[in-house]
């Protein structure tokens, strides 16, 4: 039986758990010693309980996060009720800031705050040697990556050669404990099945007041050669999707260029690599390898979050909002990559009107997806100091998210929730993706703006249905038509082939019923030919090609 179980519950089982994989990678001696065993948050705290102390460990590290710390909490109060004498060490985001009064902070035994690839082990050691540190929060280190001479590889010199900083290519100093890479603790059910999550750096050198990277300045990069050897041995393992967790990928450009070249060299049908990047910062050195992609190989994550210059300059959010639309229109008209952009409601002072017109401007830009998130309160984010100023009144409970501020009441905050639910069903599901630009424009009485034109949709369609959740695809698609011709005042006949394409381009044989009469003789006469097979890629991303491709 294992001395030490590294534990979490996931949003979904399909996202692997990176962090205990960091953890358990950089046990040392203690590996032999330990092992992973992870949950979702989906299953029940007494059964997970159950599935620990089967393993009768002495000690269980606990990773917090924002979406299963009400869970989490409820697994560690009944741990210690049961198992008093195991000792339950904590980890993660959730509590690594304003420990004091959490509850389950006050169940657990240990708190490590920080990046905690040593700190953990030099606890557990510690515990096991029958010690028991004074201090329940133990503040980690910042860790730094192992740094080794290029030793020949080709891709690290180039880097070196381009000007890419000397920690990548120097050799460590003198006494550094290096970090150990995870990614051979991925199995073959991890590679087939799951999310595989991987990074390249940590930190960023942004202060935006509501994101926890704002206290991550030092930015610290992987070092290339025994990364690139890492993704190497993912890819002969078959694994085709990776989904990096670098906060700035594009920052240092060499080095972003050094890996997009690197799986451009093994590029295959089926890859699909998923980068979060700076938006205002897309230089010619990177736009040539990832104009060489093949379309669907790459998912760009934009954040824009506001374009409105005052709410920026609010939030201490540094962006060129002439560049990030000039650098969203070539990735829409010069390559194939997906893009991904965030906007986000609720921000300090901007109201709706100001956030509508950013919303308009992304539209106009073009990206496959517009995530529309709710302002959250993260424990230890800069962005409380504006609470008593703009009247920030947010959720005490996770996900801690903004319920009214002073410029956008709390009836508003809950039309702007139902927005984008209808929004992700509708527009960034692709299920719809000929059929949405219909909503503001054409018919009688055509509304301009997509911001107001969708919140009218989507007020009118809570109305009809009451909920926004358990919406089955057909009955959307009838609710769309609905909305389209009863309500903008569509002709049925212009309305009716947009709609059958939508419904269909997913392999569904069958047409709805209610479009038939509108539809085009031609259309139905396809009613039944045969579908190609499905698309290597994300389903998702894989209608929104489909539709621009066939559109």
């Amino acid at each position: 039986m294992p001395d030490i179980i590294l534990t979490t519950l996931n949003a979904k089982y399909a996202h692997a758990a990176f962090g205990l994989r960091y953890l358990l990678a950089n046990l040392g001696p203690l590996a032999a010693r330990a092992e992973i065993l992870e949950f979702d948050v989906a299953q029940r705290p007494v059964d997970v309980l159950e599935a620990l102390l089967a393993r009768d460990p002495l000690i269980v590290g606990v990773g917090v996060y924002i979406w299963n710390v009400d869970a989490a909490t409820r697994l560690v109060a009944d741990l210690k009720r049961v198992r008093p004498d195991v000792v339950v060490v904590l980890g993660g985001p959730e509590v690594s800031h304003e420990t004091d009064g959490q509850e389950i902070v006050c169940r657990a035994d240990y708190v490590v705050a920080g990046e905690a690839d040593h700190a953990f082990a030099d606890l557990c050691s510690r515990l096991l040697r029958g010690e028991r540190p004074a201090d329940k929060v133990v503040r980690a280190a910042l860790p730094q990556f192992e740094v080794k001479p290029a030793l020949g590889l080709p891709l690290v010199a180039a880097a070196a050669a381009a000007g890419a900083p000397k920690s990548l290519v120097a050799s460590p100093p003198a006494g550094l404990r290096p970090i150990a890479l995870p990614y051979d603790l991925y199995t073959d059910e991890d590679l087939r099945q799951r999310v595989v999550y991987v990074e390249a750096s940590r930190g960023c050198p942004f202060k935006c007041e509501f994101c926890l990277s704002a206290l991550d300045v030092p930015v610290r990069n992987v070092p290339l050669e025994p990364f690139l050897a890492a993704m190497g041995r993912l890819l002969d393992r078959g694994l085709r999707r990776f989904k990096f967790v670098d906060r700035t990928f594009n920052l240092n450009l060499a080095f972003s260029r050094a890996i997009l070249d690197f799986f451009l060299a093994r590029c295959e049908p089926g890859l699909f690599l998923h980068f979060e990047m700076i938006p205002d910062r897309l230089p010619d050195a990177l736009r040539d390898a990832i104009a060489a992609f093949p379309a669907g190989a790459l998912q760009f994550e934009v954040g824009v979050q506001s374009f409105d210059e005052a709410t920026c300059a609010r939030i201490s959010r540094r962006q060129d909002a002439a560049r990030v639309e000039a650098n969203l229109r070539w990735l829409r008209a010069e390559t194939g990559v997906h893009v991904h952009a965030d906007l986000i409601v609720g921000l300090p002072g901007e109201d709706l009107a100001t956030f509508g017109r950013g919303f308009d401007r992304l539209v106009a830009l073009g990206p496959q997806e517009i995530q529309v998130g709710l302002l959250k309160r993260l424990r230890g984010t800069p962005i409380a100091r504006h609470d008593v100023a703009h009247g920030m009144v947010y959720s005490p409970y996770a996900p801690y998210e903004v319920l009214a501020t002073a410029a956008v009441p709390f009836a508003d905050v809950q039309r702007m929730r139902r927005f984008a639910r209808f929004w992700d069903l509708v527009a960034n599901s692709g299920n719809f993706a000929r059929t949405t630009p219909l909503l503001w424009g054409g018919g009688a009485g055509p509304v301009v703006s997509p911001f107001a034109a969708f919140l009218r949709f989507s007020d009118w369609l809570f109305g009809r249905v009451g909920r926004n959740h358990a919406i089955a695809l057909p009955a959307l698609a009838e609710r769309l038509f609905e909305h389209l011709t009863a309500e903008l005042g569509h002709a049925p006949a212009a309305v009716a082939p947009a709609l059958w394409h939508d419904v269909r381009q997913g392999g569904r044989r069958d047409g709805p019923d209610f479009l038939r009469p509108h539809v085009p003789p031609d259309l139905l006469a396809h009613q039944r030919r045969t579908f190609p097979a499905a698309p290597a890629g994300p389903a998702r991303q894989a209608r929104h090609r489909a539709a621009t491709r066939d559109g």
